[in-house]
């Protein structure tokens, strides 16, 4: 039997673009109250989501923000 194809072999990955990527997690309403330091965004959200019938998915907080390798 021959060895599988592509096998020892090492490939480096590409650099798309020299910027930095960053990921943020989405919060609700409720951990937007309740923050230490609110966000213009965060109190935008806020105030949408406090009037009657309003439904939302969350916003991306600032504050947990990562960086991506």
């Amino acid at each position: 039997m021959a060895p599988p194809k592509g096998k020892g072999k090492v490939s480096k990955k590409k650099v798309l673009s020299s910027r930095a990527q960053y990921t943020m997690r989405m919060v609700e309403s409720s951990t937007c109250a309740v923050c230490k330091t609110p966000c213009t965004r965060g109190l935008h959200y806020l105030s949408l989501m406090s009037q009657p019938g309003a439904v939302g998915k969350g916003v991306p907080c600032i504050l947990t923000r990562r960086k991506l390798n």
